[in-house]
């Protein structure tokens, strides 16, 4: 298993050791960037710590990040760190009504402002006596600046220290279901995932080969925090790009050329829409198919997306399409599904190369046990288990088997080897009226491999059959109601609703597919931050409608 290190023991070593190598690029904005080395980010990181400790707050003191990714979310965190305090990190596209929520519960003493793009409608969500102080890159009016404090404060000395049992964050979970709860992780906890993580990643990369990822993915997600930021502060070796914005992010994964490049299914989905705008799939499997022409092909494709130097490409947070893994892999990107979750900081399990079938989420990580429920539920016991729900001790006791298994409200089944399969959330499973129990996500999966489908959701608790919504893909979404676009769809959903109702069994069929209005968004609610579907949002939007769809009998309809 990983090294019992601690995560600001590996900082202190690499800024002693690894000092004038860059650690991280910065995009400051319309296409300069900057350069931050080690031993840069340790100074900033020091005296900032110095200026947090000389407001006096009690140890263990909840510091709030309100931030889109950048370096300076890093630099800050490490400074609450040293000085003695546990961060609480805020979803850069909250509303204020969660912001506000995630402050008053976890009693936070300051807030860290940052890069925003929605700063004008959370800033009422902040109380207005709540100190702020605001990162480089933060929006004019958000607090003290940070170039400011650091300027006229000496940096603190030595190697402060944190006990492997102190609590290191707050991970307040996304909110798919409810009210956001507070995970607590130690640094024990943190250290022993992130070190894991780069053993694995280390294994497949090789042990000293430079490396490089991008970070776009919420900074405030386990996912993101433990395989890039906590996995960077341990390794060491692994340069650390960011993307400017959206509309940049190609050219910024160009710049980074990341040897590993971590996603969530929506993404790498919207990255296979995007080669499909501008070739149709049967041209460009034809053309994968010719043995000198198809390795031109690979290479331009993933040359255009950024992704030509990607030595291993994971997914995660949500199920994606085995059909889209195959497509990957047929591009020559060895993409692998993994599973993990915030209460065992996204330490769980991984495919690789030898148990990487698609539809799997791979093998137990060193370390990590794991056992199915008399009812199929996933039960889990991780090195970097957390240490239960802030202010919630009743959640926290029921979350657990009496041996300590995290019991993780996923059903999966597992083979003779190890390799497990999701196929979905308890809470997702519905009834039929004729008795019969549906699990969703499989059905999902089948239905989002589809080329013109984006999102898809399978919903019909008490209900004779199950209907689908679908997201048309958004290069399709445009042209939706010209009448001959229309038609085509029409009849391809069809095609697809008849194609699955015949692989399923009877108590499966879809009554029908519905097209979804608008597409599912962060803005409007229906997913959450890290983009997973916010299902029960989405079926009391619809709810008004849906007994009409069934009286319809039709198999494709516009909602």
């Amino acid at each position: 298993m990983a090294s019992s290190t601690l995560i600001l023991d590996h900082a202190y070593a690499h800024e002693a050791q690894r000092g004038n190598e860059i650690f991280m690029t910065q995009p400051l904005g319309g296409g300069p960037v900057a350069d931050i080395t080690w031993k840069q980010a340790m100074d900033e990181a020091r005296r900032m710590a110095a200026h947090l400790k000389s407001r006096g707050f009690e140890p263990g003191a909840r510091i709030a990040m309100l931030s889109k990714n950048c370096a300076h979310f890093i630099i800050a965190e490490l400074a609450v760190w040293m000085a003695g305090y546990t961060t609480v990190a805020i979803f850069p596209t909250e509303t204020a009504e969660t912001i506000s929520y995630v402050l008053d519960h976890s009693g936070a003493s300051l807030l860290f402002v940052g890069k925003l793009d929605l700063w004008d409608h959370q800033k009422p969500g902040v109380p207005a006596g709540l100190p702020r102080i605001a990162l480089p890159l933060a929006p004019p009016d958000s607090g003290e600046r940070w170039d400011d404090i650091v300027k006229r404060t000496p940096p603190i000395e030595g190697k402060p220290q944190r006990a492997a049992d102190d609590l290191a964050m707050l991970l307040y979970t996304s909110g798919s279901t409810g009210t956001p709860k507070g995970v607590m992780t130690s640094f024990g906890a943190l250290s022993r995932a992130a070190s894991g993580v780069v053993d694995d990643l280390r294994s497949r990369i090789g042990a000293d080969e430079p490396a490089r990822v991008l970070s776009y993915l919420p900074l405030a997600h386990s996912y993101e925090r433990t395989w890039v930021e906590a996995a960077s502060l341990v390794d060491g070796k692994t340069r650390v790009f960011f993307a400017e914005s959206l509309d940049t992010f190609v050219e910024d994964l160009k710049r980074a050329r990341p040897t590993h490049f971590l996603s969530v299914p929506r993404l790498w989905l919207k990255f296979q829409q995007g080669v499909f705008a501008k070739m149709p799939p049967a041209k460009l499997d034809r053309l994968l198919g010719i043995p000198i022409i198809g390795a031109l092909v690979r290479r331009k494709v993933l040359k255009g997306l950024g992704l030509d130097c990607v030595r291993i490409a994971g997914s995660g947070s949500a199920p994606i399409p085995p059909d889209l893994i195959k497509w990957y892999r047929k591009l020559g990107l060895n993409l692998y599904e993994g599973y993990g979750m915030s209460e065992d900081n996204s330490f769980s399990h991984a495919s690789t190369e030898k148990f990487s079938a698609p539809g799997c989420v791979g093998v137990p990580l060193p370390g990590v046990e794991v056992r199915l429920s008399d009812d199929n539920e996933i039960l889990i016991k991780s090195p970097g288990q957390f240490s239960g729900y802030w202010r919630d001790e009743e959640l926290t006791r029921n979350s657990f088997t009496e041996d300590g298994f995290f019991r993780t409200g996923d059903v999966g089944e597992r083979t003779p080897e190890g390799v497990l399969r999701i196929t979905g959330r308890v809470k997702d499973i519905f009834k039929t009226t004729k008795g019969e129990y549906v699990a969703p996500v499989p059905i999902e999966n089948q239905i989002n491999a589809h080329p013109l489908v984006e999102l898809s959701i399978v919903s019909g608790s008490n209900q004779a059959q199950p209907h689908a919504i679908v997201v048309l893909a958004e290069h399709i979404r445009p042209r939706m109601q010209e009448p001959a676009v229309r038609q085509d769809i029409d009849q391809q959903l069809s095609a697809l609703r008849a194609e699955l109702n015949a692989r399923l069994p009877a108590y499966q069929h879809l009554h029908t597919i519905v097209v979804a209005r608008e597409a599912w968004t962060i803005e409007n609610g229906c997913l959450t931050p890290t983009m997973k579907i916010r299902r029960a949002r989405i079926e009391a939007q619809v709810a008004p409608q849906v007994a009409q769809w069934y009286e319809q009998k039709v198999p494709v309809l516009w909602g």
